[in-house]
């Protein structure tokens, strides 16, 4: 999560210092909000570029993830049967070894 901060903060400070920069560069009105429109489309364009890079690593995230808990599942599953099946053998040995 701390990455996140510090990319949105990055991110944030760059917009900042654009706008500030343009504002106060000394141009008409028109070019300077061509040119804030300009720097808005390439930091739209960059911002979908990184939310499509992060999507996807968080989807190969939560695929693993999801792999891995099936893998832990199966195991877990697995031992609880053997586990049970042991369980039920030492009952019936302490049954029949009662009996005799």
């Amino acid at each position: 999560m701390a990455k996140g901060k510090f990319v949105l903060g990055a991110v944030l400070g760059a917009v900042a210092g654009v706008v500030a920069g343009v504002l106060s560069a000394p141009k008409s009105g028109k070019d300077t909000r061509a040119d804030l429109k300009k720097k808005a489309d390439e930091l739209r364009a960059e911002a979908d570029k990184k939310k499509d890079e992060y999507g996807k690593k968080a989807d190969a995230t939560v695929k693993d993830v999801r792999a891995k808990v099936d893998e832990v599942s199966k195991d877990v599953k697995a031992r609880t049967e053997d586990l049970r099946a042991k369980a039920e053998k030492s009952v019936k040995d302490v049954k029949d070894n009662f009996k005799a």
